[in-house]
């Protein structure tokens, strides 16, 4: 029986699906009506506040959703759900994850290091239902304007300015064997303020 927890911190709601120790799904917005939308997307069926349950593990994992949400860097992983996803899918998400808070990558980055295309990066990161867990704020286009995200842009770029840690060149990030290039966030910042 999979187990939901929401909870609302400031202006914010955020929520966690999950069983045991495991998350199936995250989300985060303005109502608890849209994360548990969110929620039910990732899970491929209708959460509701029945399933309601507020465990060390979902308060952990909702703090960290809030400190994601806040520009913090976090260390603590938590295992996430395959059950819904292809290989190449779980490959990408666990690519996006490396990418540290006051950096980005783009889609072209991520599928040089583990194969594909900047496509079907982009597509499985407007689908990724552990945001901000898997932080698809943080992949944007090679010329570094920001893409696409499913909150709006305003939302991803918001994201971005939170995590500004003044960072000034780019670094590369192990990946099964390869590297990933990632930049600092003021490149995606400046670009999109240049409009």
């Amino acid at each position: 029986m999979m187990d939901i927890c929401t909870e609302k911190i400031g202006d914010t709601w955020f929520g966690v699906a999950f069983e045991e120790q495991t998350i199936y799904a995250t989300a985060f917005g303005s109502t608890e009506k849209s994360v548990l939308k969110g929620l039910s997307e990732g899970v491929h069926y209708d959460v509701s506040t029945q399933n309601q349950k507020k465990t060390d593990f979902a308060k952990r994992v909702i703090g960290t959703l809030k400190d994601v949400y806040d520009g913090k860097a976090i260390s603590q992983k938590f295992k996430l759900a395959s059950k819904y996803l292809s290989k190449y899918a779980m490959r990408v998400i666990e690519t996006v994850r490396e990418v540290p808070a006051g950096y980005v990558t783009s889609y072209g980055e991520v599928a040089k290091a583990i194969g594909g295309g900047p496509r079907a990066v982009g597509q499985i990161m407007a689908r990724n239902p552990f945001a901000p867990i898997c932080p698809c704020h943080r992949v944007v286009r090679s010329d570094f304007t920001l893409g696409g995200y499913g909150g709006g842009l305003d939302v991803k770029l918001a994201f971005l300015k939170r995590e500004r840690h003044g960072y000034s060149s780019k670094k590369e990030i192990p990946v099964n064997g390869k590297k990933l290039h990632v930049f600092p966030v003021e490149f995606a910042i400046r670009k999109a303020e240049e409009g």
